[in-house]
């Protein structure tokens, strides 16, 4: 069974920065998708940034200009590199990982809390 394990989660001030990883048990070139969703308390979990096999990379709305995905294929490691941190951007953070296959297979982290507060 695939794992996926975020890191990086933290309290931090509004106009801070945070890194998150997230680590896999498995080559992430095996991978097609790999997205970074977030939820906060009492909202739908949403997709805030997505990187494909081919590098393809793209951001919700909300964070442009202020995050960054990133990967490193060595460390079987995806980031998410976020600044400019609002109090909007509280949430429990997860990662996912789609293979298309066949047959098609996805998994979850378990999440990392940002809290960005004064």
């Amino acid at each position: 069974q695939v794992q996926l394990e975020e890191s990086g989660g933290g309290l931090v001030q509004p106009g801070g920065s945070l890194r998150l990883s997230c680590a896999t048990s498995a080559s992430i070139s095996s991978f097609n998708i790999m997205r970074w969703y977030r939820q906060a308390s009492g909202k739908e979990r949403e997709m805030v940034a997505v990187i494909t096999k081919s590098s393809s990379i793209d951001y919700a709305d909300s964070v442009k200009g202020r995050f960054t995905i990133s990967r490193d294929n060595a460390k079987n490691t995806v980031y998410l590199q976020m600044n400019s941190l609002k109090p909007e951007d509280t949430a429990a953070y997860y990662c996912y990982a789609l293979a298309f296959g066949p047959p098609r297979r996805d998994y979850w982290g378990q999440g990392t809390q940002v809290t960005v507060s004064s």
